[in-house]
């Protein structure tokens, strides 16, 4: 679960420097800015900086070929129809919908009602989506609104995305880890840390997790999981904090599972979505549905607006003009993401399969020599487990001697559950199909003179071919 380093506050917060200038201390700033969760994401693009011409396996950026500054303005154009059209704005209203600050809950939640109806097979009120600065803004504000005191505690699947800890820690409440399986969730190990919490006088919350193509790890939940597990938070009193940005990336053409939102029949399930992967990660644009009621004095309303109070004292609101934009992409595609995506889609099957079959052509004898992959269903993510250390300083030398960069798993451990110390991230979608083989040559280079230095370390010399 997660912690903080407690500092000591009682010294001067400022001290003159050697050029007069005031110096802050550290010792009088959050807490949370020395957990070392925090500078895990300023690690890993400091390394991507500083070897520019390694291959890099690290970034779970989307694919960058379609990037096109000229469809922009094409974009803001269908928008501006849209707006036009269908919801009867003159031009005045029009320049000032884009223009102006705008909805505290944001301009396409309409648009984005219609996509999740499409593509999910959700029916939701417009008025329930709240949209936000990228889906990390959402999950801010959803943790900020229901860990209400430090005894409320939210649970999440470890390993896993290291921002909603990160949000988590900056909030001071408490994320406790609940244990992955190969098909997901450890839904006993949830059970067992709901018990612990409440007998340590803690109240459990909300069980945040990716069921689709999890990043880091890439499982998911088949169906009869996802109903177990919302049957348990039926039992527990618990909400669901569902994260999709990689559900529309299968490896196949199979049919994709229903989200946990498409199965929810008793609002249990808070939905976290982003355009990041699907439309442009530039845009910053995500959004939360929470269409659960909140009961108060002046009667019940959508928690959708309880987090809009939130969001007006954060961000204000999410840029209008970048909602205009990734929302005219989506009109133009019949509010269809899947339809929109068909392309990348396919870069991405087809850059999971090389990888994966590389790794098969290059490590033929993988299980002698200790070393295992997992073969998710799609996204963008594989991890690798190897029988050596694979931490931040052996990503240095690989980056440095062999220029391949990758991620090392314990970064999406939290800081007292352990794990991933022997295991490495791929993220295989941005990278082209040479690069691909160029860097898989690079890491069996890196991997087989590890395993080299091992085995002289402990045995003598081996033969590893």
């Amino acid at each position: 679960m997660a912690r903080f380093v407690k500092q000591d506050n009682a010294g001067p917060a400022t001290a003159p420097g050697a050029d007069g200038a005031v110096v802050l201390s550290a010792s009088a700033l959050h807490e949370s800015l020395a957990d070392p969760a925090l500078e895990s994401m300023n690690f890993l693009n400091e390394i991507a900086g500083r070897f520019p011409h390694a291959v890099s396996f690290a970034a779970g950026r989307p694919c960058e070929k379609f990037f096109d500054i000229d469809a922009i303005p094409t974009y803001l154009r269908r928008f501006e129809s849209y707006l036009r059209e269908e919801r009867g704005m003159n031009d005045a209203q029009i320049q000032r919908t884009v223009y102006q600050y705008g909805r505290t809950k944001g301009i396409i939640h309409e648009v984005l009602a219609r996509n999740l109806r499409i593509d999910e097979g959700i029916e939701v009120d417009p008025e329930a989506i709240v949209v936000t600065v990228g889906c990390q803004e959402a999950m801010l504000l959803v943790l900020r609104a229901l860990c209400a005191t430090s005894l409320d505690v939210v649970f999440a699947v470890s390993p896993g995305y290291v921002g909603l800890s990160g949000a988590a820690r900056v909030l001071e409440r408490e994320v406790w880890p609940v244990r992955e399986t190969p098909h997901g969730i450890d839904l006993d190990h949830l059970e067992e840390q709901i018990a612990t919490a409440r007998a340590a006088g803690r109240r459990p919350r909300a069980v945040y997790l990716i069921p689709d193509f999890a990043n880091p790890s890439g499982m998911s939940l088949d169906r009869e999981r996802r109903l177990q597990l919302l049957e348990l938070a039926e039992r527990y009193d618990l909400l669901l904090l569902e994260d999709n940005p990689y559900g529309l990336f299968r490896a196949d053409d199979g049919e994709r599972p229903p989200t946990l939102k498409a199965l929810d029949r008793q609002r249990r399930v808070v939905y976290l979505g982003s355009l990041a992967k699907t439309c442009f990660p530039g845009a910053r644009v995500g959004y939360v549905v929470a269409d659960q009621r909140v009961a108060s004095a002046g009667g019940q309303g959508l928690l959708a607006d309880e987090l809009s109070k939130i969001k007006s004292m954060v961000s204000v609101n999410t840029s209008p003009i970048a909602q205009a934009i990734a929302a005219g992409k989506m009109l133009m595609h019949e509010c269809s993401l899947v339809e929109a995506n068909r392309t990348e889609a396919r870069i991405y099957r087809a850059n999971l399969r090389a990888v994966l079959d590389g790794l098969a052509s290059r490590f033929p004898n993988a299980a002698a020599l200790g070393i295992r992959w997992n073969a998710p269903a799609g996204g963008f993510f594989i991890v690798v487990s190897l029988p050596f250390v694979v931490d931040d300083a052996a990503l240095e030398d690989s980056a440095n001697e062999y220029g391949v960069i990758w991620t090392p798993m314990k970064h999406f451990y939290q800081d007292d559950d352990g794990g991933g110390d022997r295991q490495l991230r791929l993220s295989v979608s941005v990278l082209e199909p040479a690069q691909i083989d160029e860097g898989l040559d690079r890491l069996q280079r890196f991997v087989l003179a590890r395993l080299e230095q091992s085995a002289q370390g402990a045995f003598g010399r081996v033969n590893l071919d």
